[in-house]
């Protein structure tokens, strides 16, 4: 049985270069014996070491060495020969790193997340109390600190990296961590001296103090997070115990102190409906339907969207309600949809500033995917709250003739929007007497595949808008157009 004493100081590089020569001789895991003394300047000084079986080469991926190393920080007093045992396995691919089945691995990852665990809480605990003199060209500081596991080494450079303009010491039970002037050391610790409490701590408890919230406070995470044990190296830790105690009275404080006053973007939202109704004309809509809250749609979409057209017009098109491009703009159909519409205008004769354009539903409905919004179709509750501005629309233009596009402008007009393909194309008369044609929507046209369904959706559209303005000239001279007296025509 050969005999490893490791030092104290620099255990972990001592380790590495032991373990090489005896994987280098061929040494098994179970010839050896590892223990830590005060000092090893030659690990096998006076030793014979006898092979046990073939040699075996150190070929392994650095993060694997890496986490390796990081167990022998360990408190556990077997950590070094079940090291060396998991090194030759892995070296002679007998095991695979990440194997939690094997009992050792298992042991030896769980022990590694132990001791970085404890490295961030010692980056995270440690107070440094000042103990130089204020004349001095670089100020001194120390703290007191009680790992777990003999992390000192392993934790010390992130300290000398953050304050490498300062010297300092950190004292633990075993070693003490020593920078100055720019140069990190260690040494064994002579008993267990805490530094001086400064002026500092004083002005740290009062930030901490107020800084804590009362109506976030979760004491199970916090100590999660900042565990009992440390509390006693900690200057504002005396401080916890009253503001738990505390909290309670202090949130309901808050709660009875916090604004009661509506913010001012709320005035705009609260305009009487009566006022509304007697000063409201086509000209003062938009800044209205934009406070609109009629319905939940108003709170979520950008802006309100308004008709656009003649005030005039002898012909009115109602879509469903504003897409994205629609609700980004303030203006209706100006977006692919939109696109479509005017090509069958076009086709159809008819000029887009000569038609009242407005949806049934004045505020884009959306579900976020991402940075998109995907359309929604309004529900017949949207519908409902909506119909209030599109009938003062259709009092305010007074047209001869309305034109339907999809199912829920046909609801909103005529209380009902089935039957959609049977019908299209036909003409219904509303309760006021005024006539609406009913046509595919163009987003309807634009969901279709390319194809011969796509093609006759448009061409039906075009149809429809082509009856339409002939509707709309015979009514201004007087005659009917055969085509219009060929179509089924009923009451809404």
């Amino acid at each position: 049985m050969l005999t490893i004493t490791l030092p104290r100081i620099g255990t972990v590089a001592a380790w590495r270069g032991a373990a090489r020569t005896l994987a280098g001789a061929g040494m098994a895991a179970e010839d050896v014996t590892w223990t830590i003394g005060k000092k090893a300047a030659d690990l096998f000084a006076g030793t014979d070491i006898v092979p046990s079986g073939p040699q075996v080469r150190l070929t392994l991926p650095r993060d694997v060495i890496g986490s390796l190393e990081t167990v022998l920080c360990h408190s556990d007093p077997e950590r070094f020969a079940r090291a060396y045992d998991i090194l030759l396995r892995l070296a002679r691919r007998d095991l695979r790193w990440g194997d939690r089945s094997d009992p050792a691995l298992h042991r030896l990852l769980q022990q590694g997340k132990a001791v970085r665990r404890d490295i961030h809480k010692m980056h995270s605990f440690v107070r440094f109390r000042e103990i130089g003199p204020p004349e001095s060209s670089r100020r001194a500081f120390a703290a007191w600190f009680e790992p777990e596991h003999l992390i000192v080494e392993a934790a010390a450079p992130f300290f000398a990296k953050r304050f490498g303009d300062m010297d300092w010491i950190i004292a633990t039970p075993s070693l003490t961590a020593r920078f100055e002037s720019g140069s990190l050391s260690f040494d064994l610790t002579q008993g267990k001296i805490r530094p001086p409490a400064d002026d500092s701590e004083a002005l740290w408890r009062t930030y901490f103090a107020n800084i804590f919230n009362p109506a976030r406070l979760m004491v199970s995470a916090m100590t999660s997070e900042m565990p009992k044990k440390y509390w006693k190296n900690l200057p504002e830790a005396d401080l916890i115990p009253e503001m738990i105690r505390t909290a309670p009275a202090r949130a309901r404080e808050m709660h009875l102190k916090a604004p009661t006053l509506p913010p001012a973007h709320l005035d705009r939202l609260v305009t009487p409906r009566r006022t509304i109704s007697e000063t409201l004309t086509l000209e003062t809509l938009k800044p209205v339907l934009d406070a609109c809250r009629r319905c939940p749609l108003g709170a979520c979409a950008t802006q309100g969207v308004a008709g656009e057209g003649p005030f005039d017009a002898r012909l009115m098109i109602v879509g469903e309600q504003p897409g994205d491009h629609e609700d980004l703009s303030g203006r209706p159909f100006v977006g692919p949809a939109g696109q479509v519409l005017n090509h069958a205008l076009a086709k159809a004769g008819i000029a887009r500033n000569s038609v009242y354009l407005t949806n049934a539903v004045k505020h884009f409905k959306f579900q976020p995917r991402g940075k998109r919004r995907l359309h929604q179709r309004p529900n017949a509750g949207e519908i409902a709250h909506c119909k209030w501005w599109l009938d003062f629309e259709r009092a305010a233009v007074k047209p001869k003739l309305v034109v339907a596009l999809g199912a829920t402008a046909l609801h909103a007009l005529t209380g009902h929007g089935s039957n959609l393909n049977a019908r299209r194309g036909t003409r219904e008369e509303l309760a006021d007497g005024t006539e609406v044609l009913i046509s595919y929507h163009p987003s309807y046209i634009l969901r279709l595949p390319p194809g011969p369904a796509a093609d006759a959706a448009r061409d039906a559209l075009t149809t429809d808008l082509t009856l339409a303005a002939e509707i709309v000239r015979s009514q201004a001279s007087g005659s009917m157009p055969n085509a219009a007296l060929s179509q089924p025509f009923k009451r809404a």
